[in-house]
């Protein structure tokens, strides 16, 4: 039975806003076992960020927390205050934003800026908490450490800035990383690098990952279970085989099939847009750009259903009275190819 370190149960976060009270989070619940990575998807605006920075305590100023509970190592972390939370944040629980740039401090050295959390959290001295920086600069690998840890951000480039934000997001061996669309302004070589160190690191440090991202192809290689977000709710969550290969929610069919593969020339888009959060639907929040609505989409919310004991999906297809639809080609395929591989599994 794996550790579980991380529950999110009902969790709601609205924004005050000009317009109104903008419902960005909407009763999501979720989990993160010890050494495992928790990928959440999405497109861009599906609150994907708001969920996880709510984890962390560094939701904007409008923002607030009206329901749920985040349970950390057994203890509610939204019951703790500001003070208690900055001595949870960068040692029990740590982030890396999309943009190094904008992470990283351009007036100090990064020696300092890897150092400085060794020094607040470990209680180190400047001396022994330099020496683990260089030590942790190595391990990242930037090269010729000795020398460039005296350097500034600038004198970088954007795929080491990268590993110098993921060296300082793991130097006080973290229980959970978040990484918040960490390869977004990296191009695909420099990515690949970074999820592999990203992989390695996890390895070595023992820490649970939760990895935010839009590109469902760097899902595939890095994650053990896939959350589908859309609209402030989960729609679906499984395995990562589960998820990519026997979807159920014609959203994530939706994500699945504007994927390139090799097997296929044509890319898809989902037609519409997503839905105004200061008025949310009231039944499946996807319904008004799903071509398999039913009239009880627009009326109702969809409960998770089961297809497995790891695997559930929020979408009235599922119910035993809904009609039998035919996925898209490519969603076929992919569910061909899934019974293909839980025959060889049970041979």
């Amino acid at each position: 039975m794996a550790e579980r370190i991380l529950d999110v149960k009902n969790l709601k976060v609205d924004f005050h806003t000009y317009a109104g009270e903008v419902k960005a989070i909407r009763d999501v619940s979720f989990h993160l076992d010890k050494g495992e990575t928790l990928a959440i998807v999405g497109e861009s605006g599906s609150g994907k960020s708001v969920t996880t920075k709510a984890i962390i305590g560094l939701l904007a100023n409008n923002a607030k927390v009206v329901g749920g509970e985040i349970n950390f190592n057994g203890q509610d972390i939204l019951k703790k205050s500001e003070k208690e939370m900055q001595s949870v944040r960068g040692k029990e629980i740590s982030m890396i934003f999309q943009d190094p740039m904008t992470s990283l401090d351009p007036t100090m050295k990064i020696g300092q800026q890897i150092a400085e959390p060794l020094m607040k959290h470990k209680g180190m001295n400047k001396k022994d908490a330099w020496a683990k920086a260089l030590d942790m600069l190595k391990a990242v690998g930037i090269t010729n450490a000795e020398k460039r840890i005296n350097d500034y951000p600038h004198q970088f480039s954007g795929g080491m800035r990268q590993r110098i934000v993921i060296a300082i997001a793991l130097v006080c061996d973290p229980e959970i990383l978040i990484a918040d669309e960490p390869t977004t302004a990296l191009d695909v070589t420099v990515q690949a690098q970074i999820l592999d160190l990203m992989k390695e690191m996890q390895a070595k440090v023992k820490t649970s990952i939760i990895f935010i991202t839009h590109d469902l192809g760097v899902v595939a290689g890095m994650a053990d279970r896939v959350a589908v977000m859309y609209a402030g709710e989960l729609l679906e969550y499984g395995t990562v085989d589960e998820v990519f290969y026997n979807p159920q929610h014609p959203y994530t069919w939706g994500l699945l099939n504007s994927m390139p593969t090799l097997a296929s020339d044509k890319l898809e888009s989902i037609p519409g847009t997503p839905p105004d959060l200061l008025d949310p639907p009231k039944g499946d929040p996807f319904a008004p750009r799903n071509p398999y609505a039913m009239k009880i989409d627009a009326e109702q919310k969809p409960p998770f259903f089961k297809v497995s004991d790891t695997h559930y999906a929020a979408t009235w297809l599922l119910h035993p009275d809904a009609p039998k639809v035919t996925p898209p080609e490519e969603i076929v395929r992919r569910q061909e190819k899934y019974t293909e591989l839980m025959a060889k599994k049970k041979d």
